[in-house]
């Protein structure tokens, strides 16, 4: 049923495309003349359904857990705001005013006409308990992320408080890549929602597929902070990192001692987790992971990470085949097989591209269109 994938790569047109072929049809993957699709902006408060006969979807937040290691005064203001359900981050800066940010808006919004005390920052830290190396902490049990900033002397000047969600039923838009068993990496610049979607992904294969899934979790904001992972990860087993230098080490780790069949990772960032992914590959386990970037192009040309899609060379043709190709006698190549089958660019938060255009409908069901090229700048 499966015919083998014939890679092939061309960046002065910048397209990189491997061909995957059926019984039945055709698809192509790893192509930046891809298409993109679209999902409906999602709106909820703590709890928010949308469903059909073949969708359902449902957006979790635990936000009254995050609001309480807010100043009572931001608290209440927050709790009332009638667009809470898209509240992204709540920024705590010492001596300046406190700010929100929502999803879908540009800039943010002032909470009140008072600067961020000392005492205020210390109150929320308190709260929250010890950050790690890489100055993270999170609320036990919720999926929220607090981040800090120090000065040079150590101490904490201003805080990121991000909203962390659970969404149920977001990665049908993707659900069929899953049936392939193929690895899948996921590419979009900071708080476009990859985490998110890892958090689905990891559920949907551990509890439908029945697959051994473990996770890799550097900062704990796959699983939630605490020892017991957020049950919206399914039956998928955590495994948290102590420092986020080691977690190319807990990945191989994890294949070696624990089995799995799918190893899920986010924020693949340095050569050492490249070449940690490239070996998982090689094992044979279904890999998925994120990176930043915001199109296949910026991996390509990120010499750390570009063997995560089989890594660029040099190639130096002969006259005839040149002449063949018109094209230049020195061209750049892939060099080895992808680590990664599928490469999924994640636009924004609910535009994402891939092989074919992929949508919601008034009904919130799955629509798949025909493939046609697109403008990159388009978007």
């Amino acid at each position: 049923m499966k015919a083998a994938p014939t890679p092939s790569i061309t960046l002065s047109h910048l397209t990189f495309s491997t061909k995957y072929s059926t019984s039945s049809n055709s698809h192509t993957f790893f192509s930046s003349k891809t298409n993109r699709f679209s999902l409906k902006r999602l709106t909820s408060l703590s709890l928010h359904v949308s469903s059909s006969h073949n969708a359902h979807v449902v957006v979790e937040d635990d936000l009254h857990a995050f609001l309480q290691i807010l100043p009572c005064d931001l608290r209440d203001r927050l709790y009332n705001d009638s667009k809470r359900g898209q509240l992204l981050e709540v920024v705590l800066d010492l001596g300046r005013l406190p700010e929100a940010r929502y999803q879908g808006e540009l800039g943010g919004k002032y909470l009140r006409s008072t600067e961020v005390s000392t005492e205020e920052l210390e109150y929320a830290q308190n709260a929250v308990g010890n950050f790690d190396g890489d100055n993270r902490a999170g609320i036990e049990g919720t999926l929220h992320r607090i981040s800090a900033i120090r000065s040079r002397k150590g101490a904490i000047v201003g805080l990121t408080c991000r909203v962390g969600r659970a969404v149920s039923g977001h990665i049908d838009m993707v659900y069929d890549l899953l049936h392939y068993g193929k690895s899948i990496l996921f590419v979009g610049r900071p708080g476009v929602g990859k985490t998110t979607v890892m958090r689905e992904i990891a559920r949907v294969l551990s509890d439908e597929f029945q697959k051994r899934v473990v996770i890799v979790d550097t900062s704990n904001e796959i699983g939630g902070d605490g020892d017991i992972p957020h049950a919206a990860i399914g039956n998928a087993r955590r495994m948290q990192v102590p420092k986020p230098s080691l977690q190319h080490k807990v990945m191989i780790e994890a294949v070696e001692n624990h089995m799995p069949e799918v190893i899920i990772v986010d924020e693949i960032g340095t050569e050492a987790e490249a070449l940690a992914c490239r070996s998982i590959a090689e094992r044979g386990v279904m890999l998925i992971g994120t990176a930043h970037g915001e199109w296949l192009e910026n991996i390509i040309k990120n010499p750390t990470l570009s063997d995560l899609i089989g890594g660029v060379e040099t190639v130096t043709l002969g006259d005839e085949e040149a002449r063949a190709r018109r094209c230049q006698k020195s061209i750049l190549e892939r060099k080895a097989p992808p680590t990664f089958y599928f490469l999924i660019e994640m636009r924004e938060r609910h535009y994402w591209v891939t092989h074919k255009i992929r949508r919601r409908d008034d009904q919130f069901k799955v629509v798949i269109g025909r493939w046609k090229a697109y403008d990159r700048h388009e978007i």
